[in-house]
């Protein structure tokens, strides 16, 4: 048996379809396909970002919150003399009026919206 052999391929001139189609058509669905992508996976990527770099910064900022107040401690412990438990009692004073000050916040009632 013999292999059939192919037709020889005739390049398309002068035909209904222009011979630039196929160059064109990728290009529209390379650009359909990069619109969506700017539309959606950078919108979702930029705030992926957003929450991984907050978080970054909200641990790093208590984490030096956490050794300043140690070292603040520890200077007062070292270097005023006197008892220890005064600063304690400095750092009672104002986290307890920080808490009641946002507790109060939080409790209060929401503003009155104005319907036109």
């Amino acid at each position: 048996m013999a292999t059939p052999t192919p037709a020889p391929k005739r390049p398309m001139s002068g035909g209904v379809i222009p011979q630039e189609w196929p160059a064109q058509a990728a290009d529209t669905i390379v650009d359909t396909i990069a619109k969506v992508r700017d539309r959606t996976t950078k919108p979702a990527i930029v705030a992926a970002r957003a929450i991984v770099y907050g978080l970054l910064v909200v641990i790093v900022a208590s984490t030096a919150l956490i050794l300043a107040l140690v070292l603040i401690v520890r200077l007062w412990a070292n270097y005023v003399p006197g008892h220890i438990w005064i600063i304690y009692a400095i750092f009672a004073v104002v986290f307890s009026t920080a808490g009641l000050i946002l507790l109060r916040r939080a409790n209060a009632p929401a503003p009155p919206t104005q319907n036109s």
